[in-house]
Parts: C-alpha cells; sequence; structure tokens
C-alpha cells in the first residue's frame, strides 16, 4: 500500500503497519461472511502466522464447507506474496493435492502478485475460483479430512 503525496511522490506504508491494518480488518469481518482471517499467534510480533477461512459458495460442490487455510506472510511480505496452503482438504485445480498448497503458477493472484493484494484478496479470490467451471463440480475428499 502506498500514500499519494504530492508532486507524484508516494510514500510506502511499512510491513508492519500494513499487517496491523490487515489484521484490523480481518478481525470486524469481511462482506458476508463468508471470508475470514486472523493471526495464529497475537505474541508473534513479526506477525507471520495467519489463519484464513473460507466457507463455500452457493451452487457448488463446495456449498456449506469450511475449509481452513494457512497463509505465512515471509519477511518480504507485501513485496512477495505469502504461501497458502489449505488445512482443510479440497479438490482445487490450482491446489497442490498431496500438501495442499496453493501452486501460484495456477492461481493468477498468488503468480501475478502485486503489493496492494492482501490477505482478504487471497481468500476472496480462492472462493471464486471455487465457482470457477473447472472446479465447481469437482469430487471432493470427505469432509473434515485435513492435508
Amino acid at each position: 500500500m502506498t500514500l499519494g503525496g504530492s508532486g507524484g511522490s508516494s510514500v510506502v506504508v511499512p510491513r508492519s503497519f500494513r499487517l496491523l491494518e490487515e489484521l484490523e480488518r480481518g478481525e470486524k469481518g469481511i462482506g458476508d461472511g463468508t471470508v475470514s482471517y486472523g493471526m495464529d499467534d497475537g505474541d508473534d510480533i513479526y506477525m507471520r502466522s495467519w489463519t484464513g477461512t473460507i466457507i463455500g459458495p452457493h451452487n457448488t460442490v463446495h456449498e456449506g464447507r469450511i475449509y481452513q487455510l494457512k497463509l505465512f506472510c515471509d519477511k518480504d511480505y507485501p513485496e512477495k506474496p505469502p504461501s497458502v496452503r489449505f488445512h482443510s482438504r479440497i479438490n482445487m485445480t490450482c491446489v497442490n493435492p498431496d500438501t495442499g498448497l496453493v501452486d501460484p503458477r495456477k492461481f493468477p493472484v498468488l503468480g501475478n502478485w502485486q503489493r496492494n493484494y492482501t490477505m482478504e484478496h487471497i481468500l476472496s479470490q480462492l472462493k471464486k475460483e471455487m465457482a470457477s467451471s473447472h472446479n465447481r463440480k469437482l469430487v471432493q475428499p470427505a469432509e473434515g479430512t485435513h492435508f
């Protein structure tokens, strides 16, 4: 995130401020409540480990299912994307079927990362990907199973 200044200059918001802003937004709840996220450990001063939750979209095989994900924001976040891994088993074209890792080569949000993207954006786009024509009807693992 950058803040515009006069004369076309901009200020880059430091990582910690950016993550605090994302934490506050995640705690307030997002949109219709089907996507949420928060820190795993409130004592982690580096704010690296996060848990996300997506409730599967309507009219798909994911409907009503609750998916948990782990997001890891390394020291170079938000310049580089976090690693994103499903904890809940899921069958999606962009998710490694053995590890649950979201493959940046198959998920453009991570593959074409931009500094202004957020964890909320990642989770919302994954939810949209669940509803896409190539994922909406894929046979899914038993509910409640994990990677």
